[in-house]
């Protein structure tokens, strides 16, 4: 059983890909767009490649001999990157299209598809007493704009292709995922690490900036249970986000 992990230079690709290295060695197969010195975690047990996905040829060659695809590849960061690169963030259907064309062609086995909170109504999330957001609430649609449209899009043609192929997929909608190896600066960095950041430079009596009103709620998923989230899903007959 060979599997591909696209984005696995990334924050939770990376600690996916270590994952999967206790069970299943060399028969891993990591691509992401940046170069493999640049990748978050790395490992010489893993056959790396270095691939832009947007590229349809790119896709067949990261699909070749595959049975599973954990699909995590994406342009994306914090709120305050997805605000400000909405293109950029919308430009990774390309990747969601090229993999399912290309995964029916080939015969793709189980395919999972990372999705997002920034899917959910937003006249949802005005209310700082919410008690908590269920799958169905991401319709009517209004997601974020941008970021949230890609990745609710993409849903969609995950299901169709799903209905039109039977092809074997998974949907999770990552909340806010955290721990160790995440991006801490440079703009795309969630809140947690943001937050630790500001106040570890903050001088003494100083403040810090928080978004929001002060009466907002969020919620974090740690990489640990994110990644066994994945796993039972994965093992599971659920075929819905």
């Amino acid at each position: 059983m060979k599997y591909l992990i696209c984005g696995a230079g990334g924050f939770i690709g990376g600690w996916l890909t270590k994952d999967l290295l206790k069970m299943r060695p060399d028969s891993i197969r990591a691509v992401d767009i940046k170069p493999v010195e640049s990748w978050y975690q790395a490992s010489d047990q893993v056959e790396n490649l270095s691939l832009d996905l947007r590229d349809s040829n790119a896709c067949k060659i990261a699909l070749r001999d595959v049975d599973f695809v954990f699909n995590l590849a994406a342009d994306m960061g914090g709120m305050g990157f997805i605000e400000t690169h909405k293109a950029e963030c919308m430009l990774s259907v390309l990747i969601n299209s090229n993999l399912l064309h290309y995964g029916v062609e080939k015969g793709i086995s189980r395919f999972f598809f990372s999705s997002s909170a920034c899917v959910y109504n937003q006249a949802l999330q005005k209310n700082s007493g919410h008690t908590g957001l269920r799958e169905q609430d991401a319709y009517p649609a209004d997601p974020e704009d941008g970021y949230g449209w890609e990745k609710l899009f993409s849903e969609r043609v995950f299901l169709a292709y799903h209905r039109n192929y039977n092809l074997n997929i998974r949907i999770g909608r990552f909340h806010n995922v955290f721990g160790p190896m995440g991006t801490w600066k440079g703009g795309k960095e969630k809140s947690p690490a943001a937050m630790c950041r500001k106040v570890s430079e903050c001088e003494d009596n100083g403040s810090i900036e928080v978004w929001g009103d002060g009466q907002q709620t969020r919620s974090y998923l740690f990489i640990d249970e994110c990644l066994e989230a994945v796993e039972r899903l994965m093992n599971s007959d659920f075929m819905e986000p």
